[in-house]
């Protein structure tokens, strides 16, 4: 490959792992506010999963174990989220905001807890855990020119990542239990007529979601920074998670590529020559494209692409 197309590669390259918690956390909103629930709390979901997931591996030493933690503690955090906003009908911006902010705290606490168990400044998995997540090379396939570094050699949380924003698009679309689910997100009272079981789908899918969600948090501990554990890692990947949902009109299939957009926009000042732009300013940018991306859609909304319109909206079945 020539230099140009060599470079247009690597940003590729980059731009896909930088998007994959993105994806996982756009993909996990998208199944909670299908089910009506709009949940703010994706950035604190995703800090739940990082400590949980770095947590067990650093104690375990299984990259299985890692993964199957930060799942686990994302489902606790979003049951905390249900039990509030479904059963006890508390106000879903409110508690999401609060679950963020317990989020944050909670991942810091289990950080401080790690270094100061050991003697040195820093607390970082083994190397057995992090070769788990090394990039994975497809005899043969890793060789084709151009195509096999686009696609053939990557780790194993980017094809997970795809899998999941797949396999929710098909469960959304082509399931009995998924269009019942987006039935309950545009009108619930109508799916209760049905006979739809309102309460268990709510609290199935908002848990689901919060996995999801916490899985991209976990990404962030183990790959993104290395295997050692920084504070704030998350970082407001949370907040723009949210806005994707928007850019991707609550499509997990269009969450792929929204998430290879912004994941390119957080690495391009890596790639661009020195003094073109400001380096603050190229660190700004994916927060400047969401804002953009959050007034144009609510200035001209696609009646394709739209918020579920029970979202957000607690259900009282008394009202119906």
């Amino acid at each position: 490959m020539n230099e140009s197309l060599n470079r247009i590669v690597s940003i590729i390259n980059a731009a896909v792992l930088a998007g994959v918690p993105l994806l996982l956390g756009t993909t996990g909103e998208i199944i909670t506010e299908k089910s009506g629930h709009l949940n703010l709390g994706v950035e604190g979901l995703m800090y739940i999963g990082a400590a949980f997931g770095f947590a067990a591996g650093y104690f375990t030493d299984s990259a299985a174990m890692a993964l199957a933690c930060a799942f686990a503690g994302g489902v606790l955090g979003s049951l905390i989220y249900a039990f509030l906003t479904v059963t006890l009908r508390a106000n879903q911006n409110v508690t999401g905001l609060t679950l963020t902010v317990f989020g944050a705290g909670f991942a810091n606490y289990v950080g401080d807890a790690l270094i100061n168990s050991t003697a040195s400044k820093a607390v970082s998995l083994s190397a057995n855990v992090k070769a788990a997540f090394d990039p994975i090379v497809a005899p043969v396939l890793s060789d084709i020119p151009v195509a096999g570094k686009l696609l053939f050699q990557y780790n194993i949380f980017v094809y997970l990542a795809a899998a999941i924003a797949v396999l929710a698009g098909l469960y959304l679309n082509k399931t009995r239990a998924g269009l019942n689910l987006r039935a309950i997100g545009e009108n619930p009272a109508a799916a209760d007529a049905m006979g739809v079981r309102m309460t268990s789908y709510k609290y199935l899918n908002i848990m689901l979601g919060g996995g999801i969600c916490a899985l991209g948090g976990a990404y962030i501990a183990i790959v993104t920074c290395g295997g050692v554990w920084i504070h704030n890692c998350v970082s407001g990947q949370g907040w723009i998670a949210v806005a994707l949902v928007i850019f991707a009109g609550w499509s997990p299939y269009r969450a792929l590529i929204g998430s290879l957009v912004f994941g390119g926009l957080s690495v391009i000042r890596f790639y661009l020559p020195g003094g073109q732009a400001p380096p603050a300013l190229l660190s700004m940018l994916p927060f400047i494209v969401t804002c953009v991306v959050l007034a144009a859609s609510s200035a001209r909304p696609s009646r394709g692409s739209r918020q579920p319109a029970a979202c957000g909206i607690n259900y009282y079945r008394e009202e119906r």
